[in-house]
């Protein structure tokens, strides 16, 4: 081959080169601006904030402590200051390499702290938004929670629609609103992945079958989110998170979780409270939880944090 052929190849590599690193920073400043743009303190004072449920504030850059996060998914519509629909806890362990992941059942009868009343525990968001869900959710778990993220499930939609749609496996023949769900397995778009994972009274096992098919449809979403197409129109995506999603967690802790937890998310043990009983006060259902099994669930989360 010629050099100047040889010379051209070079010069065209080079370009390729240029251009792979200007997409780079320009991917990594529209992360970060994107993150800065949905980053909300749950309190005024959220550099300062440590739980009066830990001793000292977690480390997650050097020391790498264990961490929880609480997820809410809120039904947020308008003229409504709407209700946590979904909460899950996550505990992280880096030197187990593990993650623990608990559904809240949505009516679990509880103390709303800063309330100074016992409520449904998906009620204390309506009444003090994601700073006294956290608080709520401390005092009935008995941990620290040290990130919070608030997902609108109105917005859930347009995620499913990004991805092109999901296929799930139902269990069992269903309908929810103006939507019929055969047995089997079965094409979801955004509008009926959201009424797939909203339907529970029709399900023999009420809130935790609505929990797995939660789970089932996250889980699909994140195996086409990783698609080239996904990955190519990542300009999308952000904008989805900006309409849908607010954290209390900075750029600089997601950079810091990803480089020293990701191991720890390839082992997710799933826990549940099943063990309560539902009843009527005043004509309104409740779950009140089991004593021993929150107890037993308050102690695997402590030593998962390494608090005791």
């Amino acid at each position: 081959m010629q050099k100047k052929t040889w010379k051209w190849i070079g010069i065209v590599v080079l370009v390729l080169i240029i251009i792979a690193i200007v997409i780079t920073f320009k991917v990594y400043n529209d992360v970060r601006e994107t993150v800065d743009a949905i980053y909300t303190p749950i309190s005024e004072n959220e550099e300062d904030r440590v739980s009066d449920k830990r001793d000292d504030p977690i480390d997650i850059s050097e020391e790498k402590h264990p961490f929880s996060a609480l997820i809410l998914g809120v039904d947020e519509r308008e003229n409504d200051s709407g209700r946590s629909d979904t909460m899950i806890i996550l505990t992280v362990n880096p030197t187990l390499g593990t993650t623990k992941m608990l559904s809240i059942p949505r009516d679990t009868y509880t103390e709303i702290i800063g309330k100074n009343m016992k409520d449904k525990i998906n009620h204390a968001y309506a009444f003090g938004g994601m700073e006294m869900s956290v608080n709520t959710v401390e005092e009935l778990l008995e941990i620290p929670i040290d990130y919070v993220a608030k997902v609108n499930m109105e917005g859930f939609q347009e995620i499913v629609d990004f991805v092109g749609g999901i296929t799930v496996s139902n269990e069992f023949a269903f309908s929810s609103g103006s939507h019929s769900f055969a047995e089997g397995p079965i094409n979801l778009n955004g509008e009926q992945a959201l009424a797939y994972v909203r339907m529970r009274y029709d399900d023999p096992n009420g809130d935790f079958g609505r929990q797995n098919r939660q789970k089932q449809v996250i889980q699909e979403v994140l195996k086409k989110g990783v698609s080239v197409n996904s990955v190519l129109n990542y300009g999308t995506a952000l904008d989805i998170l900006k309409n849908n999603v607010a954290i209390n967690v900075t750029f600089d802790e997601i950079q810091d979780i990803r480089k020293n937890y990701a191991n720890s998310f390839n082992t997710i043990e799933q826990m549940y409270m099943i063990n309560g009983e539902g009843t009527r006060i005043n004509g309104i259902y409740y779950y009140i939880p089991n004593e021993t099994e929150l107890s037993e669930i308050q102690q695997t989360l402590q030593e998962h944090l390494e608090l005791k």
